[in-house]
């Protein structure tokens, strides 16, 4: 029974509080109703539909391409035939110039060019410029957010920008630096022509190429051991004859610790060689290739590159910070920590989602197989998952380790600069695929799914199997409304993505008010003022009633434990 008495000291003590004391402990803030911004169109009308049918320009077959920003098809032309093998009002469609891709000398006699010159450009998005206060030819990876990249850029003959009052940057640059493609046994000239204001370099990053050309001069890209670094107004042409195919990879090598997060970085392909190939040597933004090779239709119904890569917001905004090329190279070579950086932000094809799903989604048919290229251009480890599905891996690093060696498996680990290349079947066995639908794929490394810590952004994007998409490529969705991500006050943490599940908002934010409250403390004793009321001596304080409570608590317990001795004299 003595074991029960402290609980009931303790009730009567809450008892006696003054009940103002109960209700101040419960008190809770009312909801908050936060607005939400003004949402972009999911996906724009300006994009001419007649983009994503299959057709023959310039007799280069082009895929369909059921997205919302589907690639120019008049660029896939050039792309595929080179600049100088295409019809004028074709070029005209485009914005390369005359002399981007060079292809010429069918030296084997197999129907396909052997001798390919490709002149890369490098170009800086989302910058600074003494005229302008806000970013110069900018890049959106997501609503408002607007890293400063540098790029690597099919050599262009217009503006970089869309007109002279947009800013947005011309379709052909942006990030990533684009996949390049070439032909096993084929002579490719690498012409860089460092329109930047920094030294920079290429890196066949492994690709078969001698460490030396045939000038004398070399052939790594790495200024410490071969050749110079190219400075601004300066070229330089890398000379390869790729004797092994295979999904590789190429990037500056110029402080590379801050050159590739910068975005000068990219997948380079050498394919199979075959009789009348005509390689896609450009795919801008990545993504879907509109133009598969004949190797890769041999096993495959369609091709995609998957370039994944991150940022550090400090490292991208102090590209910016002042307009002095010797004061960038200053904040970026000496007082950047590389060792101290954290991403901020993980891109797909150079968006975030939502943007993802407007040009990186991956179009399923059942029971067909597509191939997928992937690169981890992250700064640290990456983990490809694909919901409902068990893609196999066929090769790492661009090396095909035979049938004995393919795994499958849903989540893939890879390393920074790993390439895999994996098949993606959509045979409905539970193994292979769980069955059609719209399926998410992301990197598994959780701070990926977030853009700038906010959730859920990041590089997630969708498997859509034929049938759940609509006209204009957006998938049918059939959860929640996507219009939030579509708005800049989301990506700025503003409004709570819950708010709106149920008509009570009880899932919004807490309203707080814009007065700070003072800290809570027991009232003083209030006078009497009318006539029946008892006198302020009589009455009692918060601390009069906590002692009386206390008192009162001790009596009960005496009076319990003595209980005996009491009814004993109450019998006499």
């Amino acid at each position: 029974m003595h074991k029960k008495i402290l609980p009931l000291l303790c009730a009567t003590l809450l008892l006696s509080l003054p009940h103002w004391v109960m209700a101040e402990a419960n008190k809770q803030p009312a909801s908050q109703n936060v607005k939400l911004g003004v949402a972009e169109d999911v996906c724009s009308e300006f994009t001419d539909p007649k983009w994503r049918d299959a057709q023959v320009i310039d007799g280069v077959e082009i895929q369909e391409s059921r997205m919302c920003n589907p690639d120019n098809p008049a660029d896939i032309a050039a792309f595929v035939k080179g600049t100088n093998n295409i019809s004028m009002s074709t070029l005209m469609d485009t914005q390369l110039a005359a002399d981007a891709i060079t292809a010429s000398n069918d030296m084997d006699g197999d129907g396909d060019p052997d001798h390919y010159i490709i002149k890369l450009e490098i170009a800086e998005l989302n910058g600074h410029s003494p005229d302008m206060r806000e970013p110069t030819t900018t890049f959106d990876i997501a609503p408002g957010i607007q890293p400063t990249f540098w790029v690597y850029a099919p050599k262009t003959r217009d503006m970089s920008t869309l007109s002279l009052y947009e800013p947005v940057a011309n379709p052909l640059l942006r990030v990533p630096s684009p996949v390049i493609r070439v032909e096993q046994g084929d002579i490719i000239w690498i012409v860089l022509e460092n329109s930047h204001y920094l030294p920079h370099s290429i890196h066949l990053h492994g690709i078969d190429h001698p460490y030396m050309d045939h000038s004398g001069e070399g052939n790594d890209g790495v200024g410490q051991t071969g050749q110079m670094d190219v400075l601004p107004g300066s070229s330089k042409t890398y000379v390869i004859k790729p004797r092994q195919p295979g999904t590789m990879y190429y990037h500056c090598h110029v402080q590379p610790h801050t050159h590739i997060p910068m975005g000068l970085q990219g997948i380079f392909v050498v394919e199979e060689n075959r009789p009348n190939n005509w390689v896609q040597t450009f795919n801008v933004g990545a993504g879907q290739v509109r133009h598969p090779s004949v190797a890769v239709l041999e096993k495959y119904s369609a091709e995609y590159d998957l370039h994944y890569q991150s940022a550090d917001k400090e490292l991208h905004e102090m590209a910016r910070s002042a307009n002095d090329p010797r004061l960038i190279a200053r904040r970026l070579n000496n007082e950047y920590d590389v060792t101290e950086a954290t991403d901020d932000y993980y891109m797909l094809n150079g968006r975030s989602f939502p943007y993802t799903i407007r040009e990186s989604l991956i179009l399923m048919e059942e029971n067909k197989k597509v191939k997928l290229r992937v690169l981890n251009g992250h700064t640290d480890a990456f983990a490809l998952h694909i919901h409902g599905h068990k893609p196999m891996i066929t090769h790492y690093d661009g090396v095909d380790n035979g049938p004995s060696s393919y795994i499958k498996r849903d989540v893939h680990g890879m390393v920074p600069a790993q390439r895999l290349d994996l098949e993606l079947s959509g045979v409905d066995d539970g193994l292979n695929s769980f069955g059609q639908g719209i399926w998410m794929f992301h990197d598994h490394v959780e701070k990926s799914f977030t853009t700038n810590g906010v959730g859920e952004g990041g590089d997630i994007s969708l498997v859509v199997y034929k049938g759940f998409a609509d006209a204009r490529g957006i998938p049918t969705l059939h959860g929640m409304s996507l219009a939030p991500y579509f708005t800049k006050e989301y990506w700025q943490g503003k409004y709570p993505m819950w708010q709106d599940y149920d008509a009570w908002k009880s899932l919004g934010l807490p309203e707080i008010k814009a007065v700070k409250e003072k800290a809570f403390v027991l009232p003083p004793p209030q006078a009497a003022n009318t006539a029946g009321s008892a006198p302020a001596a009589q009455q009692s304080s918060g601390l009069g009633q906590l002692i009386f409570g206390l008192l009162l608590g001790i009596a009960a317990y005496v009076l319990f434990v003595n209980r005996a001795k009491i009814l004993a004299k109450f019998k006499k």
